[in-house]
């Protein structure tokens, strides 16, 4: 790190074989307290909308090829700085949220179709994901408030996922469906294999992260607002990434109920057309000028 670098807090190099620990990340929101202490852990806005607060830090993004499930694209494994704080869903956006932002539900797992208004919105394209954010940032209490939604980068969705974390998931080396909606007849590094739920589940049915968010593996895919460069890793800012000026698909994250455990690890990355959309990918947003 250079002298002009700024100092944040924590660091790439994990505490232990399974990254920080609860009391690590306890102490990273603590410092943030004495240097802010208006910032609130989680902040609720208009609809409900919960948002976490993610400390700017350090992390090492992507895998290397020790890791099971390593793809390419995750190359090479490298350190970036998140440099500003930020609100982060705690869920991804509801079907509820949506429906009284945009006016309708496109969801195919509706309270008719066994699903519910608790349950994420999905069969949603990147462009309706900007949309929403761009209608709820207009929200009158939104607007009085000063506060802004866009999508998360694909640099700042993985740091929140791992929430200090070096290992494939950030509850840690392994993924069953106890833990996570996934396809769970096939888990990841533990022999539980079990029948998943086979559709979306109800947001925050399973354990938060040390962020305190939920659904970052499996449940949806999350559109990121970056566009999708397969060797972007080899020439990405060190600093707040923003991904290639220019693509043909946009970056999608965290995996989804249909999916094996290994795709839904927090270096995994995936990606479709901005224009398309499937019964299992949402979003999730960030709270730009709360802070």
């Amino acid at each position: 790190m250079s002298a002009t670098d700024p100092e944040l807090p924590g660091s790439a190099t994990p505490s232990s074989r399974g990254g920080r620990t609860r009391r690590d990340v306890s102490q990273l929101f603590e410092a943030l307290e004495k240097k802010a202490p208006e910032q609130a852990k989680v902040l609720t806005v208009t609809l409900g909308l919960r948002l976490a607060l993610v400390p700017a830090g350090r992390f090492v993004m992507g895998s290397t090829i020790e890791e099971q499930g390593h793809k390419p694209h995750e190359a090479p494994a490298h350190e970036v700085g998140i440099t500003t704080p930020f609100y982060l869903g705690v869920f991804p956006v509801t079907q509820e949220q949506y429906r009284r932002v945009m006016g309708v539900n496109p969801a195919h797992f509706h309270a008719g179709n066994g699903g519910g208004p608790d349950q994420p919105v999905e069969t949603v394209t990147w462009h309706d994901a900007v949309a929403f954010c761009k209608r709820l940032s207009e929200m009158p209490d939104e607007k009085q408030a000063g506060r802004k939604y866009r999508l998360p980068s694909e640099a700042e969705w993985e740091y929140a996922c791992r929430a200090g974390s070096r290992t494939p998931f950030s509850l840690g080396e392994s993924l069953s469906a106890e833990q996570a909606n996934i396809d769970g007849q096939f888990p990841y590094g533990t022999d539980a294999a079990k029948p998943g739920v086979s559709m979306t589940t109800p947001v925050g049915t399973y354990p938060a992260n040390l962020y305190g968010l939920h659904d970052t593996h499996g449940n949806v895919w999350e559109w990121c607002d970056d566009w999708f460069g397969g060797n972007y890793y080899a020439v990405s800012a060190k600093r707040d990434p923003q991904g290639p000026h220019k693509g043909t698909m946009k970056v999608l994250r965290g995996g989804s109920w249909r999916n094996h455990a290994a795709t839904c690890r927090a270096a995994y990355r995936n990606a479709m057309a901005p224009h398309h959309k499937d019964n299992f990918t949402g979003f999730r947003v960030v709270c730009v000028t709360a802070i």
